[in-house]
């Protein structure tokens, strides 16, 4: 229509529209905006773009001949300068209209040459500068210094409430002194730098403004813009050092996104390297080095160059990571545990959501405006439901990296946690869908009702499928990679589906994951495979580029809006914790456990981050309330975990009681309790013999915790299961549970026996075993030893993580401890049991003296009750001794032994004591090498720390110092013996 009536001027309203007050965004059109960038791109004549909130004003003022519109006009130079001058010159020739000119000079910009269009610049001014703009006008002409982007926009700023209209040119592509780093921050490229400056002053000033553009002119990328310009063929790889120009690499897609990764990878690690020793966990230090990135401009324009290049690369690169970040969190969630977790724990899931949520409306409620938009209340109302979840992945993710993963603490934050994130999830997609149903109800419906059915899909159709999947795949075998390729596939696909009706990309994706069976093979398999680079890699980018958008000068630009956020966050936090608290305080936690609890599930972490970050990209969350928030996520990540480091710290704490869980100070016909930890098949035969041997009766049964400990993969969650209450039994523990259970059924009515399934982290496991000892009160935990020999006595393998874990059992368990070294693979540790019951066992206890002798002897002791039991007590003796040396455990050892010694324990029979003198280690290495093939087990105390002339020099040459010294050297390679070995500890009470 303009090309046929031969327009020369096409006026385009905002896309914007402000409230009457102009305080806040009524309503947001991109269709407008759209339609606005097309005619910039494309239009053969001058084109301008009106913005304006106090209309209603103007409509005022053009009743009344007798009101005056004082007008300003902003001239920096260029073609468009020059078509809005024109403009302003023409609308001067009313009298109703005061205009002025203010020309923004630098008084540093270097002297160039005159120009064609400096020409005409200065001859455009000429009439203004003598005042010969036409009889009748009211034209005012000024002068202003700016030699910066920051100067300019405090100008523009001062002078925005002064004029009711302001025009300015569009001036694409023209650079200059005075707009110096504004390019950078521009939020509406459509506008050129000072029009979007005061689009974004638009809120406080209320003055209307019009943006001029001489000519089409090459379309920019803005947040919102569908219509983009791009090489085809697109320019991915470049030529490296064949091309014309070096700097030419970086125009280049690949190029660029491996040196933004890099950028990010450095800055990371950095900040990391230097806050961790302050206890800021690395998320935080992601969103420093964010922020950091952020305002050095030099840094900034790589992310964000002017052709948009950057942007849209690392942006697409992240949000793909993070869509694979949340289906490994899917796969990782045992979603069983909000339907099977405890009462009190449900009860703590539903307060941490209820009270926070409660406390939000509170506040807003009190800080309701009279005529607030839709957009407002969506917006408040999302900043209280992100306010009051708990997520687990963060959680896990906290405990983790606290080491508390597998506390009795750590357990109650992820059950209750799980809880809170399921509500959370249907709560948030509530929310977000209520404005699409006070449009159109009907879509809105049809969208609801195509996700019911999608979700039916995943898990009662593609959930079998994954099943039948590990059905088809050979026990110990990994899942084939076209199966991994597939489930992949579907997963972003779906994040492509959930799109199509009006659900963020990450939804799908994650759903996937809830859907996949957690665990080995097919979870831990996924999770190996991705998880490494997934979480060092996109996950890393996503949250430093997230945190890069954050606009701290943003904060104060509406009050109003800050101090709701503000206050949102102070008192729904405190309606977290204080109600976490007390739940917790109230079921008898501890008071600093109670406080550290609280903490936990006050965190924040990425997971609202992407919140924030998908309603503030969906138009759901203004500028200033994402960065409001996000700075609350960057500052509660950053504090809570130092606090709960101080108040609960796993290493400070000893699992030693007060009272004596030992075999010795075992009461009379009393019950012998003992936990059997199991790793692998070999271990059990041998464990169950050793327990064979410990003579249970009627008047002193063995009751038997057998615990089977599994490596944690493939998901968040350690799972731990009772198999005496609860029949499932985890893929690989059959056959140790079964072994056990035929065990109680050969000595029925002598042994009790509970299975249980530990799955957790190897550097966590022994607080599995430390916290089941704890509970229930045993007197003796049995571990296997971590090396493995063959038949010819060679070494076949040796498991670190199996010798880690029996060194932080030594240090922190509850009660006495032993280790079962087992060298012979023929020999009766793994004779079949009916075999056994008509041969005799050959047992030598090797006595120093010490508490933990005195604890291997008792137990020696109790198994010589076995009339198939012959015990040998070799008591090794020093005739150094003087009298002046005894001393109250050498008094202690003397009582101990006097019955072997007289042999009046009328029940004990074939039992036999030794006297051998040693004065030195050297005679003790040999008295240990002459007896090593002579007897089934060996007995010997750890006697960590203690020194006596016995074994001195033996401690230098340790190879095992959780063996102690004796039971090192038959652990030795350098002796070859068939006999295996039990080395005993005794508790670590309290005095």
């Amino acid at each position: 229509m303009a090309l046929d009536k031969q327009t020369s001027l096409l006026l385009l309203p905002f896309h914007k529209k402000w409230t009457m007050d102009g305080t806040v965004v009524e309503n947001e059109n991109r269709m407008i905006r759209n339609l606005n960038f097309s005619v910039l791109h494309g239009a053969p004549w001058s084109i301008g773009i009106l913005m304006g909130c106090d209309l209603h004003n103007w409509k005022k003022k053009s009743t009344k001949s007798s009101k005056s519109y004082s007008i300003d006009m902003i001239f920096l130079g260029g073609k468009d300068d020059r078509e809005a001058l024109t403009l302003a010159k023409r609308i001067a020739r009313d009298p109703r209209v005061k205009l002025t000119l203010i020309h923004l000079i630098s008084d540093q910009e270097p002297v160039k040459a005159v120009d064609w269009d400096m020409m005409l610049d200065v001859e455009m001014l000429k009439d203004f500068k003598e005042n010969e703009v036409g009889d009748g006008c009211n034209v005012t002409f000024t002068q202003e210094v700016s030699n910066d982007g920051t100067q300019t926009a405090k100008f523009v700023r001062s002078i925005t409430a002064d004029y009711d209209m302001i025009i300015v040119g569009r001036r694409c592509g023209v650079e200059s002194v005075q707009t110096t780093g504004l390019l950078e921050w521009s939020e509406y490229p459509e506008l050129g730098v000072i029009g979007d400056l005061l689009a974004s002053m638009v809120l406080d000033s209320r003055t209307p403004a019009a943006f001029m553009d001489g000519e089409s002119s090459h379309l920019p990328y803005g947040n919102e813009t569908l219509e983009i310009c791009i090489f085809l063929p697109p320019k991915v790889n470049s030529a490296g050092v064949w091309e014309d120009t070096p700097s030419t690499i970086l125009t280049y897609s690949v190029p660029l996104l491996e040196l933004q990764i890099l950028l990010i990878f450095l800055f990371t690690h950095l900040v990391h390297a230097i806050f961790k020793p302050l206890g800021v966990t690395y998320f935080a230090s992601q969103m420093f080095a964010g922020l950091i990135l952020g305002q050095i401009q030099g840094l900034r324009r790589i992310f964000y160059a002017e052709d948009y290049l950057g942007l849209e690369t690392i942006e697409t690169a992240s949000l793909l990571g993070f869509s694979m970040f949340l289906f490994l969190m899917g796969v990782k969630m045992d979603l069983k545990m909000a339907f099977t977790t405890s009462g009190r724990s449900v009860l703590v899931g539903v307060i941490s959501l209820l009270a926070p949520m409660l406390v939000g409306l509170a506040v807003y409620q009190t800080y309701k405006e009279p005529e607030q938009t839709k957009t407002l209340i969506l917006e408040r109302l999302m900043g209280i439901t992100i306010e009051s979840l708990t997520s687990s992945s963060v959680i896990a993710h906290l405990l983790t990296e606290l080491k508390i993963l597998n506390s009795e603490l750590g357990r109650m934050a992820l059950s209750s946690a799980v809880v809170c994130d399921i509500s959370t999830l249907v709560l948030v997609y509530a929310i977000s869908s209520w404005q699409r149903w006070t449009v159109s109800p009907l879509l809105a419906g049809a969208h609801a009702a195509v996700m019911v059915m999608f979700v039916l899909l995943i898990f009662f159709l593609f959930r079998p499928l994954m099943f039948s999947i590990i059905r088809g795949t050979t026990e110990g075998r990994p899942i084939k990679d076209v199966y991994i390729v597939i489930i992949v596939i579907v997963a972003l696909g779906c994040g492509v589906f959930t799109t199509k009706f009006n659900q963020s990309a990450l939804i799908g994706p994650f759903l996937i994951g809830l859907a996949v069976p957690e665990g080995p093979p097919l979870g831990s398999d996924l999770v190996n495979k991705f998880q490494c680079f997934v979480n060092g890699v996109f996950l890393a980018t996503y949250v430093t580029t997230s945190s890069m958008t954050i606009k701290p000068w943003l904060l104060f630009t509406d009050l109003t809006t800050l101090k709701f956020s503000l206050l949102n966050i102070v008192f729904s936090f405190l309606a977290k914790f204080i109600s976490c608290f007390v739940a917790s305080f109230w079921g008898m936690m501890p008071f600093k456990d109670s406080l550290a609890f609280a903490l936990i599930m006050s965190c924040k972490g990425v997971v609202e981050l992407s919140y924030f970050v998908s309603f503030r990209d969906i138009e759901y969350m203004s500028k200033q309330a994402f960065s409001i928030f996000t700075l609350e996520v960057l500052v509660n990540a950053t504090i809570i975990p130092i606090l709960v480091k101080f108040l609960y710290d796993p290493d400070s704490r000893k699992y030693a009681g007060y009272q004596k869980r030992n075999i010795q100070h075992l009461k009379p016909n009393s019950e012998l309790r003992i936990l059997a930890c199991v790793h692998r098949p070999e271990h059990v035969s041998a464990l169950i013999d050793v327990l064979d041997i410990t003579c249970p009766t009627k008047e002193s049964p063995n009751v038997v915790y057998a615990l089977h400990l599994i490596e944690l993969t493939g998901r968040d969650t350690p799972i731990f299961i009772a198999h005496s209450r609860n029949e499932k039994v985890v893929k690989g523990s059959f056959k140790h549970i079964l072994a056990f259970r035929q065990y109680e059924e050969n000595n029925r009515g002598f042994v009790t026996v509970n299975e249980f399934t530990a799955i957790s982290p190897p550097k966590l496991m022994h607080e599995d075993i430390c916290t089941m000892a704890l509970n229930k009160q045993t007197s003796f935990i049995l571990l296997p030893f971590h090396r493995k020999w063959s038949i010819d006595g060679s070494i076949e393998l040796e498991n670190s993580v199996i010798r880690n874990l029996n060194c932080n059992v030594l240090n922190r368990a509850p009660c006495s401890v032993g280790i079962l070294v087992t060298r012979s693979v023929d020999e009766w540790v793994r004779t079949p049991m009916k075999v056994l019951r008509s041969s005799f066992y050959s047992i030598s206890m090797i006595f120093l003296g010490g508490r933990d002798d005195r604890e291997a002897l008792t137990l020696a002791k109790r198994m010589a009750y076995n009339p198939r039991v012959k015990l040998t007590v070799i008591h090794l003796i020093t005739n150094e001794v003087h009298v002046n040396d005894m001393n109250w455990d050498m008094m202690l050892d003397a009582e101990i032994l006097r019955d072997i010694k007289h042999n009046r324990s009328s029940n004990v029979c074939n039992v036999m004591y030794v006297q051998q003198v040693s004065n030195s280690g050297l005679q003790v290495a040999r008295i240990v090498q002459s007896i090593a093939d002579d007897y089934d087990l060996i007995i010997v105390g750890r006697r960590h720390g203690m020194d006596s002339v016995q074994t001195a020099g033996l401690s230098e040459w340790s190879e095992f110092p959780e063996l102690g010294v004796i039971g090192d050297l038959f652990a030795s390679t350098d002796i070859y013996s068939s006999a295996s070995v039990l080395v005993v500890q005794q508790q670590n009470y309290v005095d």
